[in-house]
């Protein structure tokens, strides 16, 4: 991997069972359901949807992919979870899939990222970045870059700059519309992720399925989405 260079990261997550969450934990998590003596349903609806958003809290929810990708090589390597540890990596084109733990994922990339000066992310600051940092905490694995310090580019680190594509595309907020990643890639002929039928509401699914490969290539995809995406706002908006 290049010394000073450029690395693209994207996560999968899945949230944890929710059945299998202590009391206070459960009481915690559905504190703001509506609940309405007359209809258990409306309860049991507001509970469900709790459920279905454990993957988006580094709290209640692992990684289950880690995608990075080389800008200068144009080479990926996606670390993912499966069932066994020795299963064998998995080479197509530009992408390695290479199945480990979570903690292996981080201290992976964590020794990665001190060969890298700028990371490269959509929605990364709001999402990606804190989960691997608190995933990090959880597993007990020391991070070694601060890719939290400053929103503005300016004032962050020259040797650890984290270029946020949804800040950047969106003017960091002034746009009042804010788009995903699938609008952006969409509006600006980009082939989108989404396009092999998968998206990451589907991803708890297909890893309870033991659909491992599947998330991982989703994730590949992801990867390949956001280098395009930094290509064009690279030439047409980086001053």
């Amino acid at each position: 991997m290049s010394t000073v260079g450029k690395l693209i990261i994207d996560i999968e997550t899945v949230g944890e069972n929710f059945s299998s969450f202590d009391e206070e934990t459960k009481k915690n998590l559905t504190r703001f359901v509506e609940q309405d003596p007359e209809d258990e349903a409306v309860y049991q609806k507001g509970v469900e949807e709790v459920i279905a958003q454990l993957a988006l809290s580094p709290l209640t929810a692992q990684i289950v992919s880690l995608g990075l990708y080389d800008y200068h090589k144009k080479k990926g390597l996606v670390l993912y979870q499966t069932e066994k540890e020795d299963v064998a990596d998995i080479v197509e084109e530009e992408m390695t899939y290479r199945s480990m733990s979570e903690k292996k994922m981080l201290q992976v990339f964590w020794q990665m990222a001190r060969e890298y000066s700028q990371f490269i992310t959509f929605n990364g600051r709001m999402f990606d970045i804190p989960f691997i940092l608190l995933r990090s905490v959880a597993n007990r694995v020391k991070p070694t870059k601060d890719l939290m310090r400053g929103r503005y580019l300016y004032q962050q680190s020259p040797s650890a700059q984290h270029i946020d594509l949804y800040d950047q595309f969106s003017f960091y907020g002034a746009i009042r519309k804010k788009g995903s990643m699938h609008l952006h890639t969409r509006a600006f002929d980009i082939q989108s992720s989404k396009e092999g039928g998968i998206d990451g509401g589907d991803v708890g699914g297909l890893f309870a399925a033991g659909k491992y490969l599947e998330i991982a290539r989703y994730n590949g995809r992801d990867l390949v989405s956001t280098t395009e995406l930094f290509d064009l706002w690279d030439q047409y908006l980086r001053f």
